[in-house]
């Protein structure tokens, strides 16, 4: 790592109105730490045009990479050029694949039903009680067991003009924690108006060819926190009550500044900590930070991470710090 490096977040999903925060986190060697050097909010009544404003922003502090909210790629039915028989009888290949995993997911837990209903039953009571269940670092005693809202999920099936590929490989790996823990569920296009998702891609014309856009989301980010031991289940569950949630952010925060190793600024803390939008900022910026430091998750190659761009933060080797 250079002596001087930098990193952005921008939350822009969410909500219809341009409202929302650049956070930089840059990187000095000679301190050994990261500081949150800028968070700067936009507003659509700002007199200075956004896309400006984001341009103006990117080239004052030199950025090679920003973190957003939003999908960089599109469902596969928008690049498909096959004779379309309708989404139950999709022929192409990407989702047909992935229509097997599913099918072959509850074929398993079907099997375990068949061979010892009783059984089956105790121990999907003991995987809930983890929060855990079609999970690859799950501590269930068998990851074949399924919840029964992923089951329902999964007989939904896959929406190739709505979903992606990642789509799917998110809700095996997170479907009950963002359930359990946000009472959310991932699809990609679900969490930003179609006004945004336009002026997105308009924006994306105008900035520097030089700047590496790469996708995350503060929920999967908070999840990945928790993992590691690093924030709590109650940190998590105060978010979502309003009498408890400015105390919440402030605690995530604390712990993050130890852990991390990040040092943040009395009024970017007042600021991260009274607005979930800056909130959620400062969280892909995160993100971005573990990217830099190559602390990330391996997605599969059926999910299409080098299309998506889609980054799952690593903190597991900061849980002892």
């Amino acid at each position: 790592m250079s002596t001087r490096e930098n990193i952005a977040g921008m939350s822009i999903g969410g909500g219809r109105k341009e409202n929302f925060f650049f956070c930089i986190l840059e990187y000095y060697q000679e301190n050994g730490r990261w500081f949150l050097s800028s968070l700067h909010q936009v507003k659509d009544e700002d007199s200075v045009d956004s896309d400006e404003a984001i341009a103006q922003w990117i080239k004052k502090y030199s950025l090679k990479g920003l973190i957003v909210d939003v999908p960089l790629s599109r469902p596969v039915c928008d690049s498909c050029q096959l004779e379309c028989p309708g989404t139950k009888n999709c022929h192409q290949s990407d989702v047909v694949a992935i229509k097997k995993q599913m099918a072959s997911l509850l074929l398993e837990d079907s099997k375990l039903i068949a061979k010892n209903p009783k059984a089956y039953e105790e121990a999907r009571v003991e995987d809930n009680l983890v929060h855990y269940s079609r999970d690859i670092y799950s501590k269930a005693p068998d990851k074949s067991l399924l919840s029964k809202s992923f089951k329902r999920k999964l007989k939904k099936g896959f929406i190739p003009y709505w979903n992606r590929p990642l789509d799917f490989w998110i809700w095996k790996n997170y479907y009950d924690y963002l359930l359990n823990l946000f009472n959310i569920s991932y699809d990609s296009f679900n969490n930003v108006s179609t006004m945004l998702l336009s002026k997105f891609k308009y924006l994306l014309r105008h900035l520097p060819k030089d700047l590496t856009m790469f996708e995350s989301q503060s929920h999967i980010c908070l999840i990945e926190l928790h993992r590691a031991g690093i924030i709590t289940t109650k940190h998590i569950l105060n978010l979502n009550d309003l009498d408890q949630c400015v105390l919440a952010r402030l605690d995530i925060i604390r712990a993050i500044e130890k852990k991390c190793e990040v040092f943040i600024y009395d009024h970017d803390l007042e600021l991260i900590v009274k607005n979930p939008k800056a909130f959620d900022s400062f969280l892909l910026a995160l993100v971005g930070k573990q990217f830099l430091e190559k602390s990330q998750r391996k997605i599969n190659n059926w999910a299409l991470p080098n299309e998506a761009r889609f980054i799952v933060p690593n903190f597991l080797d900061q849980e002892n710090k």
